[in-house]
C-alpha cells in the first residue's frame, strides 16, 4: 500500500513511517520541518518539505496518489494554543481541511487522524473516559483537534471514503522534543541527564495516561488497512499516573535524588486524564504492549545516547 504521512519527520510520525516501511508499505512524508527533523526519517521514504496549510499541498498529494493518508502534523502545545489560538486553529483546523480537500481530489479512500484524548474530553467524572463521553475541551488545542474530527466526518459523507480518528493519551518515547511545552517525559529526561532541576506545575497530583510511541505507531498502522474501523477510538493504557509519581520514577532511573521544583499551575490544564481503550481492542485488535517503567527506561536510555552522541 502507498501511504502519505503528514508530520512524518516528527516524533509520532517518524515512528509510524518506520512501522509502515517494516511492513512493506511505500511511504511518502510531508513535513515543514518546523519541529520535525529530516534525520528522523528513514531514507527509504520519500520526503516533501511542505506545509499542510500550503496551496501546494494539493499538487504533492496528486503527484503521489496515495492509497491512504496518516495525518499526524499538528500544533501540539496546549500553552501555545492558549497564547495564540488563531495560529493553533490555522494549523489544526484549516490545515486539516486543506489536506482533506487534497485527498478528495487525489481519490484517497482512507484517512487515519491522530487526535487528542485528554484535551478533547476535558475534566470528566467518567474515568477511564470512553469515546461516547461528550467532548468538553478546556483549551483551544483541544477544541481545534475535535473540530478537525468533524471535518473527517464531513469528508466521509462527501467522498465515500473512510476515516478513523485516534484520540491519543499522553504519548512519550524516543525522538520526542524536550524543548517545548508538549512532552513532560522528554523534558524531565533531558533535564535530569543535564543535571538541571525539573519543574512541576501546580501540586503535581494531576494525572495523565502515558502511552509509548511504538505502541501508538502499531495502532496507527493497524488502522490503515482496516477500513471497516471508523469513527473515533482511544489509544491509551487505561492507567493514570501523577506528575509527582512520574518524576519519582524517572529520577530513580536517572540516579538523581533531588526533588522537583514547583511552579504555579497553568491555564487550560485538566486535572485528571485516563482513557478507556477497549474500542481499539475490539476494532483494531490493539492493546498497549509497553509497561510504563519499561517505556521510561527505554526513553531515558535513548536520551542518554543522544546526549552522549552530541
Amino acid at each position: 500500500m502507498k501511504v502519505l504521512v503528514t508530520g512524518g519527520a516528527g516524533f509520532i510520525g517518524s515512528h509510524v513511517v518506520d512501522r509502515l516501511l517494516a511492513g512493506g508499505h511505500q511511504v511518502t512524508v510531508v513535513d515543514n520541518l518546523s519541529s520535525g527533523r529530516r534525520a528522523n526519517v528513514d531514507p527509504a521514504a520519500t520526503v516533501h518539505v511542505g506545509d499542510i496549510r500550503s496551496p501546494n499541498l494539493g499538487a504533492i498529494v496528486a503527484a503521489e496518489r496515495p492509497d491512504a493518508v496518516v495525518h499526524t502534523a499538528a500544533q501540539a502545545a496546549v500553552a501555545r494554543s492558549v497564547a495564540d489560538p488563531a495560529f493553533d486553529a490555522a494549523v489544526n483546523v484549516v490545515g486539516t481541511a486543506n489536506l482533506l480537500e487534497a485527498a478528495r481530489r487525489a481519490g484517497v479512500r482512507r484517512v487515519v487522524y491522530t487526535s487528542t484524548g485528554g484535551a478533547a474530553y476535558g475534566d470528566t467524572e467518567v474515568l477511564p473516559t470512553p469515546e461516547d463521553h461528550p467532548a468538553r475541551a478546556t483549551s483551544p488545542y483541544g477544541v481545534s483537534k475535535v473540530a478537525a474530527e468533524r471535518y473527517l466526518e464531513c469528508w466521509t459523507g462527501l467522498t465515500g471514503g473512510t476515516t478513523l480518528a485516534l484520540r491519543l493519551g499522553n504519548v512519550y518515547g524516543p525522538r520526542q522534543n524536550p524543548h517545548g511545552e508538549a512532552g513532560v517525559i522528554a523534558i524531565f529526561c533531558h533535564r535530569l541527564l543535564a543535571g538541571q532541576s525539573c519543574v512541576v506545575y501546580g501540586d503535581g497530583e494531576q494525572t495523565r495516561d502515558y502511552v509509548f510511541v511504538e505502541d501508538v505507531a502499531d495502532a496507527i498502522v493497524r488502522a490503515i488497512t482496516r477500513s471497516d474501523a471508523t469513527g473515533i477510538a482511544n489509544i491509551a493504557t487505561g492507567r493514570e499516573t501523577t506528575v509527582n509519581e512520574l518524576y519519582r520514577r524517572l529520577a530513580k532511573l536517572a540516579g538523581v535524588g533531588v526533588a522537583s521544583r514547583r511552579a504555579p499551575g497553568r491555564a487550560g490544564e485538566q486535572r485528571r486524564s485516563v482513557l478507556d481503550a477497549s474500542r481499539a481492542k475490539a476494532i483494531l485488535g490493539w492493546t498497549p504492549g509497553t509497561a510504563l517503567d519499561d517505556g521510561l527506561a527505554r526513553t531515558l536510555a535513548w536520551f542518554k545516547r543522544h546526549t552522549e552522541g552530541r
